[in-house]
């Protein structure tokens, strides 16, 4: 029983004067006056502490909101689409829809025991984060493991802006080369303006600075003057967007049908990528799309000077009589390399008007052959071996 009640009876029952009552319970007389008008009006349960929250609220999140809040945690999460509160609050505010602060939504998604506690994880304020300031001034680029239906392993490689999130590109592979990791860049400078750089791990397919010499991809970038950005070995962190990435497009994938072949799994990618570009908010971009972010603000180009002109790639070996073969609009073209470099692993490097053939293993250019349409036979027309730029010096 509460101090209040017991002083209350003490008083009414002529035991214990209103003075004496509150000197002996610790509570003040006019408190106590306001007791013994409760319990004349409502009895003794009415002397009982009354709760001081409002009886209404009118800033309360309407019924119809919360609703929707759990709907739409329910609905993006069956599609592997990201489901936090940031995300509810866009599509809410899509609807038409008012939507509360993020931190009443989290409340809500708790309440309806919609939220999965998770370890403890580093403060934000420990993160040291960086950011391009224009689109197109650094591509991300990775790639992950995928498994078809039979259970066997392709690869899917990614290309992403860092300054938007911008998804350019995201092709699946059985498996990835660096043949494909050079095909793929191009194709996306086609399609989105050539980066002014790139940041990507130390895999082979994207650098071969570890092994000596250089690969493909080292060879071209310098062409079309994008500057070449490697993290830290064994530090995937200093790649943190793209690796990030990684567990959005899986989390949608297993929500899909696991596709069979490559093609259905292409299918699902490009889907994919328009859902995340266009379709999803970013917390990064203030909660707008990849899509918007990447087309608001004017986009970065190459510091260094870039040649002019599409570009195709070539690998190959030359054969006995120190000459490769390449074909081109539909015509067998034979390019006159010299006997001495028979049977050396070489890249070929074709634009508008000069076919470059470089020796893989040391970089050097070991002829220049002009693209001549009418004719079958190319000849070298460089007088003396150079250098590619960017190539190794020893």
């Amino acid at each position: 029983m509460s101090r209040a009640r017991v002083a209350v009876l003490k008083i009414v029952s002529k035991q214990l004067s209103v003075t004496a009552a509150a000197a002996e319970y610790g509570l003040s007389r006019r408190h106590l006056h306001r007791l013994l008008a409760r319990y004349r009006d409502g009895g003794i349960e009415a002397v009982e502490a009354r709760s001081r929250a409002p009886r209404s609220s009118p800033h309360r999140t309407p019924a119809k909101v919360r609703d929707r809040i759990v709907e739409l945690r329910q609905e993006l999460t069956g599609q592997g689409s990201d489901a936090g509160p940031v995300t509810i609050g866009w599509h809410l505010e899509r609807e038409g829809l008012a939507a509360p602060s993020t931190s009443t939504i989290r409340r809500i998604l708790h309440d309806a025991g919609l939220v999965i506690p998770e370890p403890r994880k580093r403060p934000r304020s420990s993160w040291i984060r960086f950011e391009a300031a224009q689109p197109n001034e650094t591509w991300q680029s990775d790639f992950t493991h995928w498994r078809l239906a039979d259970g066997s392993d392709v690869e899917i490689l990614n290309w992403l802006d860092d300054h938007a999130r911008f998804l350019l590109s995201c092709t699946a592979h059985a498996p990835v080369t660096g043949e494909i990791v050079v095909a793929v860049f191009l194709a996306a400078t086609e399609e989105h303006g050539v980066p002014a750089s790139t940041l990507t791990d130390n895999g082979r397919v994207f650098t071969a600075r570890f092994g000596g010499g250089r690969n493909a991809f080292e060879y071209v970038l310098p062409l079309l003057g994008v500057r070449q950005k490697n993290g830290a070995p064994g530090h995937p962190q200093t790649q943190g967007k793209i690796e990030r990435f990684h567990q959005t497009l899986k989390r949608w994938l297993r929500k899909q049908p696991t596709a069979a072949t490559l093609a259905e799994l292409q299918a699902q990618l490009e889907r994919f990528r328009h859902h995340y570009n266009e379709q999803r908010p970013h917390r990064a971009n203030d909660r707008h799309t990849p899509g918007h972010a990447y087309r608001a603000t004017p986009k970065a180009l190459p510091a260094g000077p870039r040649a002019a002109g599409h570009f195709r790639i070539r690998y190959d070996h030359v054969d006995q009589q120190g000459r490769v073969s390449i074909r081109r609009a539909g015509r067998m073209h034979h390019l006159a390399i010299g006997a001495t470099h028979r049977g050396r692993r070489i890249l070929a490097l074709l634009d508008d008007t000069t076919a470059t053939v470089v020796d893989l293993e040391t970089g050097e250019i070991i002829a220049t052959n002009d693209i001549q349409p009418n004719r079958s036979y190319w000849r070298n027309t460089q007088k003396a071996p150079g250098r590619w730029p960017g190539a190794p010096n020893s």
